[in-house]
């Protein structure tokens, strides 16, 4: 699992009675839409995300493209919490050598 994934999954997990769009959760996460994105579709194909599309009058009514919301679902946020307790972290020293990129 990528860091990547693990922090949006994270995210979800703390804000567990919210619906988020992708762009909020790239505010939330610091990744950009980009990155967020697609990782939230490969979450929705194994079932772990369940995403709704915003109506065309609300986002009209607020002047802005209508958004996807997504949230985990029970079986997703189970698994998360445990791909979270058990997924591989970078170590101290790894991390540093990146930072001296």
């Amino acid at each position: 699992m990528t860091l990547q994934t693990q922090v949006i999954l994270q995210a979800l997990l703390q804000h567990p009675a919210e619906e988020l769009w992708g762009r909020k959760i790239a505010g939330l996460t610091g990744l950009m839409p980009g990155t967020v994105q697609p990782i939230l579709i490969r979450l929705e194909q194994a079932g772990w995300v369940a995403s709704r599309q915003e109506s065309a009058d609300t986002a009209r009514f607020d002047g802005r493209p209508a958004r996807r919301f997504f949230a985990l679902t029970e079986d997703g946020a189970a698994k998360a919490r445990v791909a979270l307790a058990t997924a591989r972290r970078p170590t101290k020293s790894a991390l540093q050598g990146l930072a001296g990129q």
